[in-house]
């Protein structure tokens, strides 16, 4: 009766599991641009409050956001998630959110990722960030 409860739980289990890729929502505007930088503690300074966020350029496909959201940094890449990079996808902060500087203006908050106002495909693209001591270290 045991074999038979094992059996039954195991196909049920496997059952379960979706080997389709296609449910995967990448996206295919931003590419995986692999990097490791370390923010000097002057770079950082404005890291240090709740709300404080600073720009970082050179790194990533148009430079990345860095935010202290009060419970830890979050690192998005600049770019506009929802246009191929090109010379107006470059997001430019204020205060907590990040505008594109295309004719259709995205906005995006820093807290979230997420856009604000119209509802868009895809979300801002979030990179790793860590502190050591009084660096603070942004990766992909």
């Amino acid at each position: 009766m045991k074999n038979i409860l094992y059996i039954f739980l195991a196909s049920f289990i496997l059952l379960g599991c979706d080997n389709d890729d296609d449910a995967r929502n990448r996206n295919p505007f931003l590419l995986d641009i692999n990097f490791n930088q370390r923010l000097s503690p002057l770079q950082s300074q404005d890291l240090e409050f709740p709300g404080g966020s600073v720009f970082v350029q050179g790194v990533g496909i148009r430079g990345v956001h860095v935010v202290n959201t009060g419970s830890g940094l979050f690192a998005w890449e600049a770019s506009d998630p929802n246009h191929v990079p090109n010379d107006c996808s470059t997001t430019v902060p204020s205060g907590i959110e990040v505008t594109c500087q295309c004719n259709d203006a995205n906005t995006y908050n820093l807290f979230t990722g997420q856009s604000t106002g119209t509802v868009l495909e895809f979300t801002l693209l979030q990179y790793r960030v860590r502190k050591e001591g009084d660096a603070v270290i942004i990766s992909n």
